[in-house]
């Protein structure tokens, strides 16, 4: 993902890549190739001491994400950091916690900017379905990849799955619905992905499919259904907002909305639109929302203003995730407030 920022900074308007940061060679080596003019630096202490930047982006794996941020948020620079903010509850509050109310740091939850995901949230914040009741995210996709020190096959290190990847998610049924979340019940398991696999003697223990519910406190409801060994599929993610009125729909990679009235349109009956967006410098690896999330982030940066995915966000999609990730383990139905009570070492009564 910092080759996947890079590339996307590279073709911004306004941007300049000036300096790079990775304590692994071969990565620096890789990212120098795509800026060979940025001052090249092996640890975040000597970049940050070193001065004259404007703005940072973190790709660093998940579990460097909370000390890093520390030092980061001390600088004051506005800061564009890879999903998820941290991979615990009690990290994200104490990043929180440090970088007090005013500070840019914007979490990179790029899939709310997808062109057609970002019709389906436009649609449902414009009334097109009335109420929403109803979210359903499905994600059939492929394996984990392979990424460097193998840090992202082993849950201590990622946060688990449903936190790793699914915070995407949460984050967008946190969005369009509006609404806290309050419950969530899951079910999961690591059934075919890494198992013969074998890292200084220890298989990966991530979950490759799993079921989650969540209930929100306007009385939504939210499902996720994820596969990660279902890459032979004709889209990787389809989003469905119902509402008293009717059902939007998104399909990814189709880049198709899909939305139906009722009392207007039946079962097979719906208008449908392919999304573009003409204004994307660089497709990548999400379909152009990277390059998306970039601009609105240099805008903010540029006018001074709040992050659009900031803490508050980041922490809230991570709290839905170690949530589920917790009904699975103990098998049951999960309060919010005991993750994020349980956080702060506060008990939670009953």
């Amino acid at each position: 993902m910092g080759v996947e920022h890079i590339n996307n900074l590279l073709v911004l308007d306004g941007v300049e890549v000036v300096a790079l940061c990775d304590p692994d060679p071969g990565s620096l080596d890789a990212a120098g190739t795509l800026a060979p003019s940025a001052v090249r630096f092996d640890d975040h202490h000597s970049l940050l001491a070193a001065g004259g930047l404007d703005a940072l982006v973190v790709a660093t794996p998940n579990m460097t994400h909370a000390d890093l941020l520390l030092d980061v948020v001390d600088t004051g620079l506005p800061a564009l950091v890879e999903k998820p903010l941290c991979t615990t509850v009690a990290d994200c509050q104490r990043v929180i916690e440090a970088a007090g109310g005013d500070a840019m740091v914007w979490v990179g939850l790029e899939y709310r900017y997808m062109p057609a995901i970002a019709g389906l949230i436009d649609s449902v914040a414009a009334g097109t379905v009335g109420p929403v009741r109803m979210v359903a995210i499905r994600e059939h996709r492929f394996p984990f990849l392979e990424k460097v020190g193998d840090w992202n096959r082993f849950s201590e290190n990622t946060g688990g799955t449903l936190v790793e990847k699914c915070c995407h998610f949460f984050d967008l049924m946190n969005l369009i619905t509006g609404a806290t979340p309050v419950r969530v019940m899951a079910s999961g398991a690591q059934d075919v992905n890494h198992l013969d696999e074998e890292y200084d003697g220890q298989v990966p223990d991530i979950i490759d499919n799993a079921y989650v519910i969540v209930d929100f406190d306007s009385g939504a409801r939210g499902m996720l259904d994820l596969c990660m060994f279902a890459e032979a599929t004709r889209n990787q993610e389809e989003v469905s907002v119902v509402g008293d009125m009717g059902k939007v729909e998104a399909f990814v990679p189709e880049s198709v909305l899909r939305t139906g009235i009722r009392g207007r349109d039946q079962i097979g009956d719906v208008q449908e639109v392919h999304v573009q967006n003409p204004g994307i410098g660089y497709q990548g690896l999400h379909h152009g929302s990277s390059y998306l999330e970039h601009t609105r982030f240099r805008d903010a940066v540029l006018a001074g203003t709040g992050p659009e995915s900031g803490l508050n966000e980041g922490l809230w999609s991570v709290a839905v995730g170690a949530a589920a990730q917790l009904s699975i383990q103990e098998n049951r139905i999960v309060d919010i407030n005991e993750v994020m009570m349980s956080a702060r070492g506060e008990t939670v009564d009953g």
